[in-house]
C-alpha cells in the first residue's frame, strides 16, 4: 500500500489521552499501512516529553514513541521540496497578515511535498495554506 495520510501531533498522540477518541483510534487502525508522520511532529512530542520529570506519564510517552510510532510508522523528513514549498507559502501568508506557526507550516509543507492528506484536530491552524488537503478524524 502507499501512503495517503500524514498525522499531525494531536492525531498521532491521541492514543496517549486518558480517554482517546474512538473514531481516531479506529481510523489509525484502519489506515495503519497508509499513515506517516513528520519529523517536526516527532520533535513536538519529544519536546513535551523531555519537559516532563521522570514519571509514569513520561515513560508511557517514551514507550509509545518507541513501540508504536518510531518502529511502525514512516517518519518523513523536512527536505528540499518541503523547504521550497514552505518558503513560498509562508511568504504568501505573511504578506496577507496570516503568519502561521513555524512547526505547523513545516508539517504542512511535508504533507504537501509528499502529496498526503494532513490529519489534524486543529483544522483551523491549516485553513490558510493553499492547496493543502486536510481531514479531521475526531
Amino acid at each position: 500500500m502507499s501512503l495517503i495520510f500524514l498525522l499531525d501531533t494531536n492525531t498521532l498522540s491521541e492514543p496517549l489521552r486518558p480517554r482517546p477518541n474512538e473514531n481516531v483510534l479506529r481510523q489509525i487502525a484502519t489506515y495503519r499501512q497508509e499513515i506517516a508522520t513528520a519529523t517536526p511532529v516527532i520533535q513536538e512530542i519529544l519536546f513535551g516529553c523531555n519537559r516532563l520529570p521522570l514519571s509514569k506519564k513520561r515513560r508511557q510517552i517514551e514507550t509509545y514513541l518507541q513501540k508504536s510510532v518510531l518502529s511502525k510508522i514512516p517518519i518523513l523528513p523536512y527536505d528540499l521540496t518541503s523547504a521550497i514549498w514552505h518558503a513560498r507559502e509562508r511568504a504568501r501568508l505573511v504578506n496577507i497578515g496570516r503568519t502561521p506557526p513555524f512547526a505547523d507550516s513545516q508539517i504542512a509543507a511535508i504533507a504537501k511535498a509528499n502529496n498526503l492528506i494532513l490529519v489534524t484536530n486543529n483544522v483551523a491552524d491549516y485553513a490558510n495554506f493553499k492547496d493543502l488537503q486536510v481531514e479531521n478524524w475526531h
